[in-house]
């Protein structure tokens, strides 16, 4: 079964400066373990000690943000990203001490060598540790197949496949899962940047070759054009018959409130909008749900998959009430202003 790993408080802090704070971390995390996401990584964009006037300062520290998610997430495994340089061994060892589970330890292919006294470290202090393979593309898949060997027999408990310009292409990636297949037991990871638009893409077919891991982050928020979005990727996946176990409306919701107050809303994806791909809904007819909502009392994400079962070509509005009886009450203010999202769709 492939994890999905939670980087928005991590790769996400590029997109908003590296300011996200405490509150925010606990936001986020806390609707992470909701929603069944175990592993999160949390920090400044490049890790530990990152934090500085050469790659920009966060608002808090880092045991600081450890800290807070350990607080709101007290059953996720919490980590952070490290990069041999920037952070050094003592950093690993505080965060260790306060309350950290695994690192994921940064560096070239070319670079491997200065990741070992760092992987063996953080192995020594029962530390769950990856090797990440940044800008992956940039050698062959022999030569990543090889540096995964050799993190394997150091005792890496996974590598991961980067792409970190968001260049890649599903069968390129299944060239560098095989490689690495074939000369190692190793766990994989897959982490990518949406560069081109195949982020999710890209992250799916990860799950149909059946690694280990994959990133993700609500809304897809990131470095550059960001990662796989959490939402998309569920919701793929399980139009595939995969991560079954998730709440999908609550995955579209959480990703859009944990961040509404962080991120320009403009810039954000209206979970009604999410729900309308999923299901094969057309967005004319999100009035009639707004309608049917103020009526009956129901959440609009679990109405539209609900009338979708029936029909998904026409609106009628008495076959939706209908529908709309059958699911229980919500009483709960949605983080969404309908009456803008009906103003959207009116224009």
């Amino acid at each position: 079964m492939t994890q999905i790993l939670d980087t928005t408080i991590r790769d996400g802090s590029y997109a908003v400066n590296f300011k996200f704070d405490c509150e925010d971390v606990k936001d986020v995390v806390r609707k992470s373990q909701k929603i069944g996401l175990e592993y999160i990584e949390i920090g400044h964009g490049q890790g530990l000690n990152a934090s500085g006037p050469v790659h920009g300062y966060a608002l808090n520290t880092d045991l600081e943000y450890l800290q807070a998610a350990r607080q709101a997430a007290p059953q996720a495994k919490i980590g952070f990203f490290c990069i041999p340089g920037i952070a050094e061994l003592e950093h690993i060892t505080r965060a260790r001490e306060n309350g950290m589970d695994f690192v994921r330890i940064g560096v070239n292919v070319a670079d491997l060598p200065k990741a070992e006294k760092y992987l063996s470290h953080a192995k020594s202090l029962g530390v769950e540790t990856f090797i990440n393979f940044m800008k992956s593309y940039a050698v062959s898949p022999e030569e990543l197949a090889q540096a995964a060997k050799t993190a394997g027999q150091w005792g890496a408990d996974g590598v991961y496949i980067v792409d970190s310009a968001g260049c890649m292409m599903p069968d390129e990636l299944g060239r560098y899962i095989d490689a690495i297949r074939e000369c190692t037991n190793v766990k994989i990871g897959f982490h990518g940047h949406n560069n081109l638009g195949m982020a999710v893409a890209n992250t799916v077919y990860c799950v149909e070759k059946g690694i280990e891991f994959v990133d993700c982050s609500y809304q897809g928020l990131g470095r550059s054009c960001g990662n796989a979005s959490i939402e998309q990727t569920i919701m793929v996946l399980q139009r595939k018959g995969y991560c079954e176990e998730f709440d999908l409306p609550r995955v579209l919701e959480y990703g859009y409130s944990a961040l509404r107050n962080i991120v320009d809303p403009a810039k954000l994806v209206n979970p009604l909008d999410y729900v309308c791909g999923y299901c094969g809904f057309h967005s004319s007819f999100i009035k009639d749900i707004y309608r049917c909502c103020r009526e009956m009392q129901v959440d609009p994400l679990r109405l539209i998959l609900k009338y979708t079962q029936e029909d998904r070509v026409g609106m009628d509005y008495d076959r939706l009430v209908k529908a709309a009886g059958t699911l229980p009450k919500d009483l709960d203010k949605n983080p969404y202003r309908f009456g803008k999202i009906i103003d959207d769709y009116n224009r």
